[in-house]
């Protein structure tokens, strides 16, 4: 993870209680989808499909059949939230077009819900290639989105100062599975 070089770096989760959270958000999405007859996780890159794949394997310890997993390429942000496509840069996955979208509940996971943009944009795209039911997934929701989205299920709602970033470490991408907060130096 690209980081700054100063500011102050405060340890919120670790992984033990990453893996609590996670097995709390894969009971939710269990109790509200499991008898759905196609679900699918669709994980935006990067840390999305790794959290997805976590998930799926909360889910399996719970008895909920493999649902497949997807890739979604969403660009808007990088990790220090320096803004690097004004207009959310998506890269269409056509295994995801192919799938029968209408009889499909879409969950589109991701890391943090910040602004809202990058799950507006996915969102608007999985409805024009004729998804009818997406239900976002988040690990962390801010609370501070600006566009007309919210998550279905999420693990953590955390309120922090706008200039402070929230780090979602998540393997591969990451060594250590936790997140930090990031408050740079002003």
């Amino acid at each position: 993870m690209d980081q700054p070089v100063t500011g102050e770096r405060f340890c919120l989760y670790d992984g033990p209680e990453l893996d609590a959270v996670l097995a709390g958000m894969a009971r939710q999405i269990a109790a509200r989808y499991a008898d759905r007859r196609s679900v699918v996780l669709v994980g935006i890159l990067r840390r999305g499909l790794p959290l997805a794949q976590r998930l799926q394997v909360h889910l399996k310890a719970l008895g909920v059949p493999d649902w497949p997993c997807y890739p979604l390429q969403l660009k808007r942000y990088s990790d220090d939230l320096r803004l690097l496509h004004p207009e959310t840069a998506l890269t269409e996955n056509p295994e995801i077009a192919a799938l029968d979208l209408a009889n499909t509940t879409l969950l589109l996971v991701d890391d943090v819900l910040y602004q809202g943009h990058s799950l507006l944009r996915a969102c608007a795209w999985l409805a024009s290639i004729g998804a009818r039911e997406i239900r976002p997934v988040v690990l962390v929701d801010r609370q501070v989105h600006r566009q007309p989205v919210q998550a279905d299920v999420v693990g953590l709602s955390l309120q922090v100062a706008s200039g402070d970033v929230i780090e979602c470490h998540v393997p591969p991408y990451e060594a250590q599975w936790g997140i930090e907060l990031l408050r740079p130096a002003r």
